[in-house]
């Protein structure tokens, strides 16, 4: 009996709850269902000529249609300590765990690293494709390495930390093996003295409000989980991706130029140049709790667009579409989409 299914609905398995129907579907909790899976869609798609999109939580894809092609939801579960010396752990965790219960996994036994991370929707295997980050840290900080499988060589082989070609929001995961492969676990090295960084966004404000002067990482995982749920919607309220747009990178000389026409723009030093904030370019844009029929621009954080109920993902990219024309227009600065369109 196949483990395909045909024309399943995805509207449960996207955060933006937006109701569209996959050609073929299947999932996989193992390594070795996922090559049992993988060799089946090989038979479904005429020797792979549909597309494959990999699913874990749906929480930072917008699907504009239905897709025709072969969608996997990876379900591989467990979170183990392989190794450890003087300084680090290193912590194996399948692809499948939600990325917030790894780092609660982390917090809780005191392996630093990813407690800046906390309350990110996703899955662990999604996170290295998107090099997910927050407050002053990156994924990249603290990964080790990863195993996947290519889905065409049917060969399973492990990526370290320069492998991954990690960029801002991006791997080559999410570039030139993007549908190429399929991530199954993850090891990540944590420290055993931790480095705090506390010094990005409203943490030390935030520790500050408790009258906590030596944090540890439980206290840092806190604070942030409290920063976010102060600005963010919950996805079972109301139906979001997460922070929709990049925060856009530009030249020192780019910068200086932006803060002499606009001298209250928000950024911060990066790599050479500036990291300025998209909430802060869209909220002065006009853009902040803009509703436009089902959808809409977050109230409480201009970076979020949201569905209040039946929009459809073509509405959703509209919005975003007349968003990034309007800050171009006033900033000449082109945002870009950090959520998948597909």
């Amino acid at each position: 009996m196949s483990t395909l299914q045909k024309d399943i609905s995805l509207k449960q398995l996207n955060t933006f709850g937006v109701e569209v129907h996959a050609s073929y579907f299947a999932e996989f909790q193992s390594e070795k269902e996922l090559y049992s899976v993988i060799s089946e869609c090989e038979f479904f798609t005429e020797k792979n000529t549909l597309p494959l999109l990999m699913l874990g939580s749906g929480s930072n894809i917008l699907f504009t249609g239905d897709y025709h092609g072969v969608v996997l939801k990876n379900e591989i579960a467990g979170i183990n300590l392989v190794h450890e010396d003087d300084e680090y752990v290193y912590v194996e965790a399948g692809a499948g765990v939600g990325w917030h219960d790894f780092v609660l996994y982390c917090v809780e036994n005191n392996f630093g690293g990813a407690e800046n991370l906390s309350l990110i929707p996703g899955t662990v295997g999604a996170a290295p494709i998107q090099n997910i980050g927050a407050y002053g840290v990156e994924l990249k900080d603290s990964m080790h390495s990863l195993k996947c499988l290519d889905v065409k060589e049917k060969q399973w082989l492990v990526f370290s930390n320069k492998d991954c070609d990690f960029g801002y929001r991006s791997s080559v995961f999410k570039t030139k093996l993007k549908g190429k492969v399929v991530i199954t676990s993850v090891t990540f090295r944590l420290t055993k003295k931790h480095q705090l960084h506390l010094e990005y966004g409203a943490i030390q404000t935030q520790l500050n409000l408790q009258d906590i002067s030596e944090p540890t990482i439980k206290d840092v995982s806190d604070a942030v989980m409290s920063i976010r749920r102060s600005k963010l919607p919950d996805s079972q309220i109301i139906a979001n991706a997460g922070s929709f747009f990049k925060n856009p990178v530009v030249s020192e000389a780019e910068f200086f130029q932006i803060k002499k026409d606009h001298p209250g723009v928000v950024a911060n030093a990066f790599e050479g140049g500036y990291k300025l904030a998209a909430g802060w370019l869209i909220e002065s844009a006009g853009w902040k709790g803009y509703r436009e029929g089902n959808v809409g621009c977050y109230d409480k954080q201009a970076l979020v667009l949201v569905n209040y109920g039946g929009a459809s993902g073509l509405e959703i990219l509209n919005l975003a579409q007349k968003i990034i024309r309007s800050v171009f227009e006033i900033f000449g600065i082109e945002l870009v989409p950090e959520v998948n369109i597909v």
